[in-house]
């Protein structure tokens, strides 16, 4: 299988030799890397240009005319790569040597998988990994603990537990994932890993494949929590819609969580019309949970659950 990479950049100076090194000195060489720049005012294109000529064969580069924002941009990426998998690439992680290497044999290994992400490591600005629980271990704690993991429910009532700089795609995937849609708040990689899951297409390792950095201009953060024993056991929880325990602050949780899938999956159903049917049926799943954990809440927690619903109705919190 031949490889692309669709590598995004907007102003990313500081880190983006480090990103691009890392995919040079993959033990598998990438075939293409396509990058798209956003219109950068910094460095960045001049550093490209470094990589484009000395490796002319390799780097294909677009300078945007106006600034699309990170999902139109991957959205053009994407479009213009031509091998069989698909790399995404942010500008200001780091991949692990055998990335390249290890998604290539799973995906060789397991031709039912479209999309394929992964586990990772925390960076600091110095490229120092850090002492971290990453969101990506949640679906490994959950299966350990003899819980299912079914990814389109995860990703349609819980939350995205897709992230693009880990991500690769299927050339063949690519007709059923474009164009991206326009919704506020909603990012491609939960689009593409919603896409798959929803055809059984979607899978994460559980080992590191690479390092994603924490700082203070990125994008999409909140994925890191204390690494204890105690917040895991709380990771678990929170991270289901069936706890042995629900507690007051797993109804307090859930609602806010149902609430907002509701909202984002009638938004995907005005703004994808291929998959407005998949839409409308999770927003209408999302009311009945929604509902129902309402009315547990309610009868666990009568006090409790009287005062959150002031507060929420004042503040248009947990509403369908």
């Amino acid at each position: 299988m031949k490889t692309s990479v669709a590598l995004c950049t907007y102003n990313g100076e500081k880190f983006l030799k480090e990103q691009i090194e890392s995919i040079l000195h993959q033990t598998i060489k990438v075939d293409e890397i396509i990058v798209c720049d956003d219109g950068s005012t910094d460095q960045t294109t001049s550093i490209l240009s470094e990589y484009q000529k000395k490796f002319p064969e390799l780097f294909k580069i677009q300078i945007n005319e106006t600034n699309l924002r990170s999902v139109k941009n991957f959205e053009k990426a994407v479009s213009l790569c031509s091998h069989d998998i698909i790399f995404l690439s942010d500008q200001d992680d780091v991949w692990v040597g055998n990335k390249v290497e290890k998604y290539l044999e799973y995906f060789s290994e397991h031709p039912e998988i479209s999309v394929l992400c992964s586990n990772g490591y925390g960076i600091n600005e110095k490229s120092e990994i850090l002492d971290v629980f990453p969101i990506w271990e949640v679906p490994e704690l959950l299966r350990q603990k003899g819980t299912p993991m079914n990814y389109f429910d995860y990703i349609t009532f819980i939350g995205n537990i897709a992230t693009g700089a880990s991500m690769a795609i299927r050339k063949t995937f690519v007709k059923d994932i474009l164009p991206f849609p326009s919704v506020k708040g909603f990012h491609h990689d939960e689009w593409i890993a919603l896409i798959a899951s929803s055809q059984n297409k979607f899978e994460i390792l559980n080992e590191k494949y690479f390092k994603y950095r924490v700082h203070d201009k990125q994008q999409v953060g909140g994925v890191f929590y204390p690494n204890t024993e105690k917040r895991k056991k709380r990771m678990i929880s929170m991270h289901t819609m069936d706890p042995d325990i629900k507690d007051f602050a797993f109804y307090k949780s859930a609602l806010k969580r149902l609430s907002g899938s509701y909202q984002k999956n009638k938004m995907l159903a005005a703004n994808a019309d291929a998959w407005n049917d998949i839409f409308e049926n999770n927003a209408e799943r999302a009311k009945a949970l929604f509902i129902e954990n309402k009315k547990q809440f309610r009868e666990k927690f009568p006090l409790g659950f009287f005062m959150l619903s002031i507060t929420d109705k004042i503040k248009g919190k947990r509403q369908l």
